[in-house]
């Protein structure tokens, strides 16, 4: 199996809160995220600093590459109003750790600022899960939308809280990796790689025009990087151009990944 098997998760938190004490509350968390993992052995893996803005409660923004004092600024401009630092809630730790641990957040988010499409696209986003990708189309498919993939690229592109609503997982139509606004290209193929994507696969699909896997024994087809293709042997591997080609030939898609 050349997939990575994530062995154990650290997160060590060196952690800013910044609280109002008027009645419109924000806090600031500053968190150095430190992921161990391996295949063979142990590598240790810096994750950078992940700094997150926290309303009543709930995050309610994020950045991966902004320094603090931009990052305070940012929250300025978005918030009109300047934090104050204080203690993070035990609560917010936990979902954090839940986080790094399981790869999925789910914490509060406070999202009441984002135009209702960009809302729903965001929580479907919200599932994917570590070590998969789903592409622009899955998504606009997904929220009931299927014309809207470029409506969808939109909104991952304005998400306000990468990382834990993992828009780095959302790729384009064609499998090639596409933009990422917090941190770009590099960043977001990086924290593919430490997921465990497997990205030569998406890049040799992306530049032969093939879409799916399928199976030979079991005639099911899936997203390529979907947990139950991974298990599909070499010898059994069918590549396959889309979902009428697929069906065509009596494959049925994948309940997990709903590839069609």
């Amino acid at each position: 199996n050349t997939f990575l098997i994530w062995l154990m998760y650290i997160l060590q938190v060196y952690i800013c809160f910044f609280a109002f004490t008027e009645t419109a509350h924000l806090s600031f968390m500053a968190a150095t995220v430190i992921v161990v993992f391996g295949s063979i052995g142990v590598i240790t893996v810096p994750g950078g600093t992940l700094s997150v803005a926290v309303r009543n409660g709930a995050i309610v923004y994020t950045d991966l590459t902004q320094d603090e004092p931009l990052f305070v600024r940012e929250c300025m401009a978005r918030f009109g109003t300047m934090p104050n630092r204080s203690q993070p809630p035990p609560v917010m730790a936990r979902a954090v750790q839940h986080f790094i641990e399981s790869g999925r957040f789910r914490g509060k988010l406070d999202l009441s600022g984002v135009p209702p499409f960009q809302r729903r696209v965001l929580l479907q986003a919200l599932e994917i899960p570590r070590g998969e990708v789903r592409t622009y189309q899955w998504l606009a498919q997904a929220v009931g939308q299927p014309r809207a993939a470029r409506a969808v690229g939109t909104a991952m592109a304005h998400n306000p809280i990468p990382i834990l609503i993992p828009c780095h997982r959302v790729v384009r139509s064609d499998y090639r990796i596409g933009e990422y606004g917090c941190g770009g290209p590099a960043k977001k193929r990086e924290l593919l790689q430490l997921e465990g994507v497997d990205l030569d696969l998406l890049e040799r699909m992306a530049s032969g025009g093939l879409r799916f896997l399928g199976s030979r024994t079991t005639r099911i087809f899936c997203l390529p990087v979907c947990s139950a293709a991974r298990r599909i042997r070499d010898d059994n591997r069918v590549y396959l151009t889309g979902t009428e080609a697929a069906l065509a030939v009596g494959f049925r898609p994948c309940r997990r990944c709903r590839p069609a």
